[in-house]
């Protein structure tokens, strides 16, 4: 039995997967935190967040690495851990940096901090040669004005540090890109309480499909378990409306993908214990790195992968984690495609009627989860105010995302905002 550490952790699925995954390999963990309430509120009434089924729930100030770092080299010293994680990008570079000071399996904790920064990745990937937009990075108005006519609209305006498509907005013009700024000036601390970085990142627009390759690094070799396509909605902001495992891709775009990620991970040096969610545009003129995200995929795009391969990658999180090789290999599940879509919001009101109950005894449905009514709803402006989700297989082909599709109309339908 190994003993984990966790700092932190998302309060959506992963933070299920992770305790899950743990438990089921074997092992314990203590949860480090600065906010046990945070964990507290996002559970179900009259239930107990699978977070606090840890061995220790210990309360720390996790947003201070360097008062943490020696807080945990005492609790390692009492307590024996055999590696450390976490499923939240927040504290990704905080966890590299414990593993690397306890001397425990990591990735490189330079690569972790570059990847979490989008405008460091861009840096990275560029003196390295991996394709991506044209881009530039400034905080004063005057200097990103200048950027974006030089770059040219539209194009894509981004914080450098917050994750879920938070901020991230088209702009066409210099008066979209300035109420852009200004909006994002208004949010100078993330929702963990971390102040941000003022910088803002400009990006060329690029045109295509989306993709995410996902993939296991450990003992040096990196290994890509699959391609995940991607739908995006929400203009100007870009909200992501669902997924398909695998992507219905001919085998050489799919190849061209694999083989960028491949690349902007060797860039940023993660090749060794970590699991990573790298996105791809697949443009007229080949792919471009969107960015590269050292954890498993988020969205219930761990779970489409499992339903279709058998493979677990919250398991292989951990076992990366410990510096052990995970277990990559396939079964046949009976699925050859999974999909996932997302009831987004396009309007604020209070939620009067979702019933998504008739879909649960079809059989090619995996899940369903739909927000309760009363519940307070705002216009999506990220991936943070889903009102539920639909899951669905296909055991013939890549039908899976027709019939989700198909599933969230039939919900849409007796959806009611008021």
């Amino acid at each position: 039995m190994a003993h984990l550490l966790m700092v932190e952790s998302w309060v959506g699925s992963m933070s299920r997967l992770l305790p899950r995954a743990i438990r089921e390999s074997g092992h314990e963990f203590t949860f480090l935190t600065r906010d046990l309430h945070h964990y507290l509120r996002s559970a179900p009434e009259g239930t107990a967040h699978p977070l606090l089924g840890a061995r220790h729930v210990i309360t720390a100030d996790t947003n201070d690495t360097e008062a943490l770092l020696p807080r945990v080299e005492r609790l390692h010293a009492v307590l024996g851990v055999d590696g450390v994680l976490t499923s939240c990008d927040y504290y990704l570079p905080t966890v590299a940096a414990v593993a690397e000071r306890l001397g425990l399996p990591g990735p490189s904790a330079q690569g972790v901090r570059d990847a979490c920064r989008k405008d460091a990745t861009r840096r990275v990937l560029a003196d390295a040669g991996v394709p991506g937009p044209r881009f530039a990075v400034h905080e004063e108005w005057a200097e990103l004005a200048r950027a974006a006519r030089e770059i040219g609209y539209p194009l894509v305006v981004k914080p450098v540090d917050l994750c879920a498509g938070m901020y991230v907005r088209r702009v066409d013009d210099e008066g979209q890109l300035a109420d852009a700024v200004r909006a994002l000036a208004g949010f100078p601390v993330n929702a963990r309480g971390q102040r941000r970085v003022p910088a803002v990142l400009l990006e060329e627009l690029l045109d295509g499909p989306e993709v995410s390759v996902e993939t296991v690094s450990h003992a040096g070799a990196v290994q890509v378990v699959g391609v995940t396509d991607k739908s995006v909605g929400g203009a100007p902001a870009f909200i992501e409306t669902g997924h398909m495992f695998p992507a219905d891709l001919p085998a050489a775009r799919a190849e061209a993908a694999e083989q960028t990620a491949l690349a902007a991970l060797k860039a940023l040096g993660l090749t060794e214990g970590v699991v990573a969610h790298t996105e791809i545009k697949l443009t007229s003129a080949g792919p471009r790195v969107v960015e590269v995200n050292p954890r498993p995929a988020g969205n219930r795009i761990t779970e489409l992968i499992r339903h279709v391969t058998g493979i677990d990658l919250a398991a292989a999180f951990v076992d990366v984690c410990l510096g052990r090789a995970p277990d990559l290999g396939r079964t046949d599940t009976g699925l050859r495609s999974a999909a996932v879509g997302f009831l987004v919001p396009d309007r604020a009101g209070t939620l009067e009627a979702l019933d998504g109950s008739g879909l649960r005894s079809r059989p090619d449905v995996l899940e369903v989860q739909l927000a309760e009514p009363g519940r307070q709803v705002k216009a999506a402006g990220s991936n943070n105010e889903y009102l539920g989700h639909v899951m669905a297989g296909d055991a013939e082909g890549t039908g899976a995302r027709a019939r989700v599709e198909a599933l969230l109309a039939e919900v849409r339908s007796g959806l009611v905002i008021r």
